[in-house]
């Protein structure tokens, strides 16, 4: 199936509105899972929607979810989701991390209670409109094992992280887990084997077999201190944001846990770099776009510097969907009522 951009953003829109999100809400989960897909990150993108959809209509992301404060300080902000989906969840968060950032200089909101968000580096996006620093946090069911040991314990504790330099913010996005669990979903959609060094299977094992991969453990990349890395981010969001760790998550692509809550956390930091260094923000700002140019001197390539903002995409660019994320995402549309307009 090929849908444009716009059309793809419409019809997640629409399907979400279908399930009982509130229009705002779903429009916004609907450009966050777009933009994966325009970002190259399909692991994120509309592979995951079905699963989403599900969730919701078995219960696991209640589709009446609210935000709701639980507490606020002025730069420190605890939300609370609901265990609705993380998408919009997060997507407030953000702006509101970017607005308190510019009143304070330093600004940490956290979501607790919340379901899956996709593609972290989503959220950086507000605070780096605003010209500030961010990182955003969270966690997920346990997939990865301590380093030398055998249980799951973390999950790949994906961070993200926006910084403001110029003419291109640098976005980094990344597992703490040798790959991505989305992408090990894909590989058993289509059937395809994984490369060595990405999973173990249930027994600890390792595997180049997708399903047992999903039903086993993700290695953490770069060994111990991968895992170290990893345990930081469980401790930012299951350990701070909660209510749960990784290890009392639930699984969105195992369907008897559908109608379970997952109660992920995340969490968002957001720096103004006008307010740290010395020299003032002018300095401030030259000495992060000069690394930024030093980077590219040295044949390097900024990290998510080709990334477009969502307003930069034309809604006519076609886009690209696997066959078997269009069946389901056909077969939704017709559950739920919902046209699918050809791109």
């Amino acid at each position: 199936m090929t849908l444009t951009v716009g059309d793809a953003r419409a019809l997640a829109g629409d399907l979400l509105a279908a399930s009982g999100l509130a229009p705002d809400d779903a429009a916004r989960t609907a450009e966050a899972i777009v933009l994966a897909d325009c970002w190259g990150v399909a692991s994120h993108g509309l592979m995951r929607l079905p699963f989403y959809l599900e969730r919701i209509r078995a219960g696991g992301y209640p589709a009446g979810a609210r935000l709701e404060t639980v507490s606020d300080t002025g730069p420190a902000v605890a939300l609370d989701g609901g265990g609705g989906l993380g998408h919009w969840q997060l997507g407030r968060a953000a702006s509101l991390a970017a607005e308190r950032c510019a009143e304070h200089g330093v600004a940490a909101v956290s979501v607790g209670n919340s379901g899956h968000c996709g593609a972290l580096g989503v959220y950086t996006l507000p605070p780096l409109e605003a010209g500030h620093l961010a990182l955003v946090f969270s966690n997920g069911p346990a997939v990865m094992a301590p380093w030398g040991g055998s249980d799951p314990l973390l999950s790949t504790s994906p961070l993200a992280a926006g910084i403001p330099t110029r003419p291109r913010p640098a976005i980094v996005d990344l597992a703490t887990s040798a790959v991505a669990r989305g992408r090990i979903a894909g590989h058993a959609r289509r059937g395809e084997p994984l490369p060595e060094g990405w999973a173990l299977d249930a027994d600890g094992q390792p595997t180049t077999d997708a399903q047992a991969a999903l039903d086993g453990l993700l290695a953490p990349m770069g060994g111990a201190k991968g895992f170290a890395l990893a345990l930081l981010v469980e401790s930012l969001t299951g350990g701070l944001a909660g209510p749960r760790l990784s290890a009392e998550v639930t699984d969105m692509f195992q369907a008897d846990q559908a109608a379970e809550p997952q109660r992920i956390g995340h969490l968002v930091l957001a720096l103004d770099p006008g307010r740290f260094g010395t020299g003032g923000p002018e300095a401030t700002q030259a000495r992060l776009d000069d690394l930024a140019r030093r980077v590219e001197a040295a044949g390097g390539r900024l990290p998510g510097a080709a990334r477009r903002r969502p307003e930069e995409i034309d809604a006519s660019t076609p886009l690209e969907v696997d066959p078997g994320v269009e069946a389901d995402v056909r077969a939704w549309a017709a559950t739920l009522g919902v046209a699918v307009r050809p791109g």
